[in-house]
């Protein structure tokens, strides 16, 4: 695929003041930071491909001007692909985080109840964001490395159903958590919720674009995601796609909201209320050009490759995996920490060596490495990764040592990963 940087010139411009104008003196004297080399292996942000980074360098256009709103509806209707949904996708500057939070200002009032089925770090940062604004919150947590039972879920939801009310306005689902490796099945906990009648929310952040995620056929009213992870841009993009069924509750929340508010989005859909983050959304163009000229099924099919290339090698090195097999996430993998292993000592001999792996989160602190395996990141690299993680394990004298490297070889030709 050729990628070049958008032009900015606009017809009619003036031309450029011949020569190079004088550098001030204040100027001269700065020097450029020494920017770092490193295998980036952590669950986010991940690597993002150069030709989708040197896009973060073209000229800034006027965000209000014909040639952005080529970007802005270029920008959405691919993320409307890539959702799989029909309906409203719209981008702000801010984090996965944010894009959680824009959810509960958007569909819920204060004392509105909300089941929330954490099964990591990051569900219950949902949760907690929907508490600190008034929503009352039941939690049916799972143990960390474990998913929510589709049936419990189902059961629960009839319970409510069958009380005497208010009854759950909303249900949060992590649908990937990256703090565990774990994804669940959606379709299935979709079914109860409609079932229900409450709203749907899911938390695509380390999944959209890595795995299957199908918003309108499998019922999802809101899913929010961040650019960082498997849409393999850099970080500061929040998304958020809502179905009808969340713009009615829209219309009927009163939560305090300005920055996050759906509405003036949607009154002008071609034209953000706000400054947009113009350079991130070039560089977002490009990866989902990337992505979708790949094609979803391959994208997806690609991601799970990586996925049994770091199962296999892990367990080789004597790490148990958290997740099982039926719960595994396409896009990170968490292993345990062997008896007799330091993750910080770990962690600073694969530093040393040049490659950053993330840790083990709540309970799981000290005890669990994470890796992703998503977006820009290539069977090539994921092999280098295992070869350092191999020279890692030689530097702290481990008995697993060499043994990672060529399981994960061997898987990957197993599953054509290269």
């Amino acid at each position: 695929m050729a990628d070049k940087p958008p032009v900015a010139a606009a017809p009619g411009a003036a031309a450029p003041v011949a020569g190079p104008r004088p550098v001030p003196a204040h100027a001269q004297q700065v020097s450029d930071p020494e920017l770092p080399e490193q295998l980036l292996m952590v669950p986010g942000p991940t690597p993002v491909p150069e030709a989708v980074r040197r896009y973060g360098s073209a000229p800034l256009i006027n965000h209000r001007s014909a040639a952005f709103t080529d970007l802005w509806a270029r920008v959405h209707a691919a993320l409307r692909q890539v959702f799989q949904t029909e309906h409203d996708v719209f981008v702000w500057p801010g984090s996965g985080t944010g894009a959680l939070e824009n959810t509960i200002v958007n569909c819920f009032s204060p004392g509105d109840r909300v089941l929330s089925l954490p099964m990591g770090a990051f569900g219950e940062r949902w949760s907690e964001i929907a508490e600190a604004f008034g929503l009352r919150v039941e939690r049916m947590a799972v143990p960390y490395g474990e998913a929510p039972d589709p049936e419990a879920v189902r059961q629960r939801l009839r319970a409510d159903r069958a009380g005497p009310g208010p009854h759950f306005a909303g249900v949060l689902l992590t649908f990937n958590e990256t703090s565990t490796g774990v994804t669940v099945k959606a379709p299935a906990i979709a079914a109860a919720v409609r079932e229900h009648g409450a709203l749907f929310l899911v938390d695509a952040v380390s999944a959209l674009g890595g795995a299957e995620l199908r918003m309108d056929a499998w019922g999802c009213d809101v899913v929010a995601t961040g650019s960082q992870k498997a849409l393999m841009a850099p970080p500061g993009l929040a998304a958020v796609a809502f179905g009808p069924r969340a713009w009615d509750a829209c219309q009927r929340a009163r939560l305090p909201r300005s920055y996050w508010d759906w509405r003036p989005y949607k009154q002008k859909p071609l034209d953000p209320p706000y400054t947009p983050a113009v350079s991130l959304l070039y560089e977002l163009d490009a990866s989902l050009r990337r992505i979708l000229a790949e094609g979803l099924p391959a994208c997806f099919a690609r991601h799970l490759a990586l996925r049994a290339v770091a199962r296999a090698a892990f367990p080789a090195a004597g790490f148990p995996l958290l997740a099982a097999e039926e719960h595994a996430s396409p896009t990170v993998t968490a292993a345990l920490l062997p008896e007799g292993m330091d993750f910080h000592a770990l962690s600073e001999a694969l530093d040393r060596r040049g490659a950053t792996v993330g840790g083990g989160m709540g309970p799981l602190r000290g005890r669990m490495l994470r890796i992703g395996h998503m977006g820009g990141l290539s069977a090539e690299q994921l092999l280098r990764f295992f070869g350092v993680f191999d020279s890692a394990l030689s530097d702290l004298s481990w008995r697993g040592a060499g043994a990672a490297l060529p399981a994960a070889r061997s898987a990957a030709a197993r599953v054509g990963a290269v």
